[in-house]
């Protein structure tokens, strides 16, 4: 009997082994975002998504044990965003609604569960010692005072302020012209600077009472951004470029983005230039993360990012002028930068460490604001991003995760490399695969111009003979996808279905093409690229011929499928390529460059024309999908959601009436009210779900 027992639990065992892994389990990992911390004391905050139920959690030192601040129960689609502890650390204010990644209308009511008295895009606040949250006003982009008492926010486009605890009504606290944005409070907390987007151009003013008039620093025909308050509070760095108009130029042609840096006296209004940018293609203004990241740190200096070496690169400058201090050096990109609350130093990710396969993944890095003496803090073979420093200075908190777990907040001492702390591990469900999940594997291979492109490759567990085999594209296409779980939860939806793939029986290849970042300027910034020429899908052609080429893949069943800039090469590699990729997801593709993204240089009411642009309309269409309808063959499944307000849904609609003329095998799905993120849990595992199913049925024939 005893025997028998013995036999029945490594009979269950082995059975529980053998159970396939699901997409909803591997998704179901909580997602954590907004990682804030208040500039005294050792308070932190972060937004937790778990399965669609966003709250907001906090966490003190010395023990940082995670607390649940707020209780929203259901997957209704509402983010959380700007989400900050006030400076005393008494008050946590946050967004809820909209849809922040959005490329238009990030504030307007967003509404994927169809509720007929829908969620508006709300400010919030509540103790961080805990009670109800408390809807202060409708509004985005809150702004907390240096005194905590106050919460300058954005409503129609306008400045308003409101009480931080909600005890009176939110009131307008001027009208100017134009859009206002960029709110940022004295030290003191008596001015409050502001940038006003007026089309063609843009300042930077400055209000400080209700009987007083805005103050205009240095207006002229540019556009001017990022005010930046000294410490002291008597002068303001800020960025400038060049206002819109002039002769038009040629389309196709690559060049020099100009931007400087400037310095203004607060009292007078007068500004001089400190730093321009060199005059190189390189040294255009910075389209990574934070873009200029440009702060008025400790001792008089100025900090910011450059590309102009050739990678996204920090720097500091004196206030007074001189030479830039080139404050990171190396082949790696600086990201998700915050400066330290005793403005001493900026923390940041970065794509570095002692190990050569740390280009495809991010750690935490620290670097004084007027030494070159950079401190990878955490090595090794994880990843770690967005970090933020106490604001008593002893610990840095930032989110980690491995090629298995899934992303969660963790901290670690600031004053040494100590082990990392991991906050809220008991938060991952039961139900989540980590350990039946692959560790991906670097690979490269070169495209025909003889661009050496990035991949990553996820291969099935004990799986003999050939298998199908599918490219994954990722979106963007300024991104790069890592050796482990990503910082995007669109990223990290990517990463779950790729793992759920390999689950299934395929081989999957994620490719890091020509446009994304984490490879230096000329690879984030090639020629002949978009629809200046498309030449990125020359690595997409390249990673299915590699595949094609291995010997556990099956080079007649080579699928492709990606989301938004991927849903569009998805569409051009099924176009141009049908023998080589067998079906595939285009998942919200752009799908034809000659339509919205040529109505300005179509401008009717202008006589003068680009000096290309007959060439250049014809350059956009051979770059568009669209162009190769008539030898596309390939079956496709196309996905989108017609609140998408990144691809407009019609670049879709239009694709789908042209295959069906053609007579190709088509499948569609459409989700009803949802954005171009999947605003619910729901549609997310449906989506990906989906793109699985097609897959095995199109490639498995199941």
């Amino acid at each position: 009997m005893k025997n028998l027992i013995v036999v029945l639990i490594l009979m269950a065992g082995v059975a529980a082994l053998g159970q396939p892994v699901t997409l909803e389990a591997i998704k179901s990992y909580p997602f954590p975002t907004e990682l804030t911390a208040a500039a005294t004391g050792s308070r932190i905050a972060w937004a937790l998504d778990e399965q669609g139920r966003r709250n907001v959690y906090v966490a003190e030192g010395p023990e940082f044990k995670p607390r649940k601040l707020t209780s929203y129960s259901t997957d209704d689609g509402q983010e959380i965003t700007s989400l900050s502890i006030s400076a005393n650390g008494q008050w946590v204010v946050y967004v809820r609604g909209g849809d922040h990644g959005s490329n238009w209308d990030d504030d307007l009511i967003v509404n994927p569960t169809f509720a007929t008295n829908p969620a508006k895009t709300q400010i919030y606040s509540i103790p961080f010692s805990g009670g109800e949250p408390k809807s202060i006003s409708e509004g985005d982009y809150p702004v907390i005072s240096p005194n905590s008492n106050t919460v300058a926010f954005i409503k129609g486009d306008q400045a308003w302020t409101v009480p931080v605890d909600g005890s009176s009504a939110a009131k307008s606290l001027f009208q100017t012209r134009g859009s206002v944005g960029s709110l940022n409070w004295s030290p003191d907390g008596s001015r409050l600077a502001f940038v006003t987007n007026r089309s063609d151009h843009s300042f930077i003013g400055i209000y400080s009472a209700a009987d007083k008039p805005l103050q205009w620093i240095a207006p002229s025909f540019h556009h001017d951004g990022s005010p930046r308050w000294s410490p002291d509070g008597t002068r303001l760095a800020f960025v400038r470029t060049p206002g819109s108009g002039g002769k038009p130029d040629s389309i196709l042609a690559r060049r020099h983005q100009p931007w400087s840096i400037w310095t203004a006296d607060v009292n007078t209004g007068k500004a001089a230039v400190l730093w321009k940018a060199p005059a190189t293609l390189p040294g255009s203004y910075p389209t990574t993360h934070g873009t200029t990241n440009l702060n008025w740190a400790a001792g008089n200096r100025i900090v910011f990012l450059s590309y102009h070496d050739g990678w996204p690169h920090l720097y500091s400058i004196a206030a007074q002028g001189g030479s830039p201090l080139l404050l990171t050096t190396g082949p790696f990109m600086c990201e998700h930068i915050q400066l330290s609350a005793d403005r001493k130093w900026l923390v940041f990710s970065a794509n570095t460490g002692p190990d050569k396969l740390d280009l495809d993944r991010r750690h935490v890095a620290r670097v004084p604001v007027d030494k070159a003496a950079l401190d990878v803090m955490t090595p090794g073979a994880g990843l770690e991003w967005m970090p933020v420093v106490t604001g008593d200075g002893s610990h840095v908190a930032f989110v980690s995760a491995t090629a298995q777990r899934a992303p969660l907040p963790a901290v670690m001492s600031f004053s040494a490399n100590q082990p990392i702390r991991l906050i809220g591990r008991e938060l991952l469900p039961a139900a989540f695969p980590e350990k039946n999940l692959v560790t991906p594997r670097k690979v490269t291979f070169k495209a025909p111009d003889g661009v050496l492109v990035h991949a990553d490759l996820f291969e099935p567990v004990n799986k003999s003979g050939k298998s199908p085999a599918i490219v994954y594209i990722h979106g963007g296409p300024p991104r790069q996808m890592l050796l482990g779980w990503h910082y995007s939860d669109y990223y990290s939806n990517a990463y779950a279905s790729n793992q759920y793939l390999a689950s299934l029986g395929f081989v999957v290849l994620s490719v890091n093409y020509r446009l994304g970042i984490g490879y230096g300027y000329d690879f984030h910034q090639p020629a002949n690229a978009g629809m200046r020429g498309c030449s990125e899908y020359q690595d997409i052609k390249a990673a299915g011929e590699w595949l094609a080429a291995q010997s556990n893949v099956d080079a007649n069943r080579i699928g492709v499928y990606g989301g938004s800039y991927g849903g569009y090469l998805t569409a051009m590699a099924l176009g141009r390529d049908s023998k080589l990729f067998a079906a595939g997801v285009d998942i919200h593709g752009v799908h034809d460059y000659t339509t919205e993204r040529f109505r300005g240089f179509l401008n009717p009411d202008r006589m003068e024309k680009a000096p290309d642009l007959e060439k250049a309309m014809q350059v956009a269409w051979q770059s568009s999908p669209v162009a190769w309808v008539d030898t596309w063959t390939s079956p496709v499944f196309i996905i989108h959601g017609d609140d998408d307000r990144n691809v407009r849904f019609n670049q879709s609609t239009d694709l789908v009436k042209r295959l069906e003329k053609k007579g190709v095998a088509m499948e569609t799905l459409v989700i009803v009210d949802d954005t171009h993120h999947w605003m619910t849990y729901q549609n997310a595992v449906a989506v990906y779900q989906a793109t699985a199913d097609y897959f095995v049925k199109t490639l498995m024939k199941k």
